[in-house]
């Protein structure tokens, strides 16, 4: 499903698609089929694990901001303790993406501004939900990758063997199917195979380069 394809111009030259879905819809599988038509993927998941690598800046805030623990005796964020404490501390979630939210934009912003490709894409599975606060700022589309609940948690229970709890409970964390559709602008129902997800993403990728052009131009 698409929406008029209409872009806002006044952003950036550069055309970037946010690129969003549920746990177990695809949307990896999406994102790497964009990488093989030479897109540049940008990724927010890795860029939240880059901006707190040893000795990083960010990671000298969280540990100014929560105390010694959060260290771990190899030096690097002891991501476990910090997971728990932020589940049984609602406010310490705050803190911590005040802390680490600014950073992942403005990596983002850099890499973005780095990129060489058509257009860009932009994957993070909570764009919508503001997890990554700001980037869905950044993107001049958004397409959702979208599957059934039932195809999810079959997905997502044989892709990283968790406990159907565990990702009920990430389910439960990320928006609905019907309101993470509404901000959609384009919309990719993904309950077959690859080849099928690869057929519904064609004709977008040609698309979003004929969109690329309409925005260069526009800006130039």
């Amino acid at each position: 499903m698409q929406r008029p394809k209409t872009i806002n111009t006044h952003k950036s030259k550069r055309l970037v698609i946010g690129l969003t879905g549920g746990i177990g819809s695809g949307k990896s599988a999406a994102s790497a089929w964009f990488a093989t038509q030479g897109i540049d993927i940008i990724d927010a998941d890795v860029i939240a694990h880059e901006v707190v690598v040893k000795g990083s800046p960010t990671l000298r805030k969280i540990q100014k901001k929560f105390g010694d623990w959060v260290i771990n005796p190899a030096g690097q964020m002891d991501r476990a303790a910090v997971r728990a404490h932020v589940f049984t501390h609602p406010e310490a979630l705050i803190e911590l993406e005040a802390i680490t939210h600014p950073a992942i934009r403005e990596a983002a912003k850099a890499q973005l501004a780095a990129s060489t490709s058509a257009y860009v894409v932009l994957s993070a599975p909570l764009l919508i939900e503001g997890a990554e606060a700001g980037l869905a700022n950044l993107c001049q589309r958004i397409l959702v990758i979208d599957a059934s609940e039932d195809t999810q948690l079959a997905r997502a229970s044989l892709r990283d063997e968790q406990s159907m709890i565990k990702i009920k409970a990430i389910m439960a964390n990320q928006l609905n199917r019907d309101e993470r559709n509404r901000h959609a602008d384009d919309l990719v129902v993904n309950e077959n195979n690859l080849a099928a997800l690869h057929l519904q993403l064609q004709p977008l990728h040609q698309t979003y380069i004929t969109l690329a052009q309409q925005l260069k131009y526009a800006a130039d």
